[in-house]
């Protein structure tokens, strides 16, 4: 307190604390006390600071940035900037052309211009059912797995490696070969309901392989009507592939190419289903263009049902979701016969 009352007296008189700093307090060898704005400073060896080395003048800049902003300097185009130096400018490319705004080279039309329709055929109410028959003619389901879009393949190359992992090879064998096995079944089922026009019947409800994908379909089974076809072999005669229809018939009074699909995960949109509605797409262009078929279809129905029984996804295509995705599938044919 008393040294703090001297340096205030001392400071009201010009040149006193000038003295002050000249004259020690005392000859003895202790530290003397200097005033100073931030720290006390001590007779022994200053320390080195080495940030008094650094060229301030070249560093100006920098540490103007960093301290003239509160919080991080970077912005997104400075960002940019930084890229640009490092990398380089960005490769400008246009994005890769939709497969569904291509335009086949060899176009047919889905409907038939050149068929004729009888006004009364005395079978029309028997289905049709022909027998596949092996023939150099490539089927619908090969050629989509020959023409299948590298990210899907990677994908199903990946699940693949998955259920091996998980199962070994023997029992992903196994697995698959009961996937057709259950298949196989369904679709037996299905037939025999279809025809007999009734629930299934007891033998099928209580088999527990495809119990509850038969109680899946039951309320799309009652909007089907008018059966024209069962597991029948279709063929394009001028675009030369063919396929094995599961169903034709009337859903909701309109006549489809009905497709039954098995799933234990839920697909509650078409896209979910893939490469399906091109499969329909095509079957529905093979009837139109096959003359064992005294009808023409413009419509389609993906039915996906489940195993544990819950409700199955109808999906209805229209005819102009039909046309669409038979242009695409054209698409995919005229591939095929690239590669082959």
């Amino acid at each position: 307190l008393v040294r703090m009352k001297f340096l205030q007296l001392l400071s009201r008189k010009p040149g006193k604390l000038e003295m002050l700093f000249r004259i020690p307090f005392c000859q003895k060898q202790f530290p003397y006390m200097c005033l100073a704005t931030s720290t006390c400073l001590y007779s022994k060896k200053k320390k080195v600071n080495s940030y008094e080395q650094v060229d301030q003048e070249k560093y100006k800049n920098l540490v103007y940035s960093v301290t003239s902003y509160k919080t991080s300097a970077q912005t997104p185009e400075t960002i940019f900037e930084e890229d640009n130096l490092l990398y380089g400018p960005p490769n400008k490319h246009r994005p890769p052309v939709k497969a569904g705004t291509k335009t086949p080279k060899n176009w047919v039309p889905l409907i038939n211009p050149n068929k004729r329709i009888p006004l009364l055929n005395s079978d029309s109410n028997l289905p049709i059912k022909i027998a596949l028959q092996k023939t150099k003619m490539p089927s619908v389901t090969r050629i989509l797995q020959q023409t299948i879009s590298p990210q899907q393949a990677f994908y199903l190359e990946r699940w693949k490696e998955k259920m091996i992992l998980e199962l070994g090879k023997d029992g992903f064998a196994e697995y698959t070969k009961n996937l057709f096995l259950q298949g196989e079944l369904f679709h037996a089922a299905l037939e025999s309901i279809v025809l007999s026009e009734e629930m299934a019947t007891k033998e099928q409800r209580e088999d527990v392989v495809i119990s509850g994908y038969l109680s899946s379909v039951q309320h799309v089974l009652k909007d089907i009507s008018e059966v024209k076809a069962l597991e029948s072999a279709v063929q394009h005669e001028t675009l030369q592939y063919l396929g094995l229809v599961d169903c034709v018939a009337k859903y909701r009074g309109r006549l489809c190419v009905i497709d039954w699909k098995t799933s234990e995960k839920p697909k509650p949109s078409l896209r979910n289903t893939f490469d399906n509605p091109l499969q329909v797409a095509a079957y529905i262009g093979a009837i139109n263009h096959d003359a064992n078929y005294d009808f023409q279809v413009s419509c389609g129905l993906i039915v996906v049902a489940y195993k544990d029984g819950s409700p199955a996804h109808p999906h209805f295509m229209d005819p102009s979701l039909c046309s669409q995705y038979w242009n695409k599938w054209l698409l995919r044919l005229e591939e095929y016969v690239d590669r082959n």
